[in-house]
């Protein structure tokens, strides 16, 4: 999903998330609709556009990956921000609630990404 920096992005992205993770639990999809949120929401604050959201989901072990493009070399910063005290705690939030989150940096800025586990889907017998 292309992202431009509008704020409103950020709810269309937590509804493209639930239309396209189907089967996945409700405790978990809001898990992954908060880390959606706050590794955008992130981006927005603290990098550059283009920006970019992917959601990859592997069913054997059971993950949804989150991957938050940008165009900045500035890497993400657990538990401190540059701005006052009623922000900043996105990444905690993610490291949190992910099983393990980090960045691959490219020519052109990076990816932040966080990957949650699931429930493996139902199968019929």
């Amino acid at each position: 999903m292309q992202l431009t920096g509008n704020l409103g992005e950020v709810a269309e992205a937590r509804r493209w998330t639930r239309d396209v993770l189907l089967g996945v639990t409700e405790d978990e999809l809001q898990d992954i609709e908060l880390i959606v949120t706050e590794l955008i929401s992130n981006a927005y604050d603290h990098a550059v556009a283009p920006y970019a959201l992917r959601l990859h989901r592997s069913s054997e072990p059971c993950f949804v990956r989150v991957e938050v493009d940008d165009a900045s070399a500035e890497l993400p910063v657990l538990g401190r921000s540059r701005f006052d005290g009623s922000r900043g705690r996105g990444m905690i939030i993610v490291n949190r609630l992910a099983k393990d989150w980090g960045v691959t940096e490219h020519a052109t800025g990076k990816t932040v990404w966080a990957e949650i586990t699931c429930e493996p889907p139902f199968r019929s017998a």
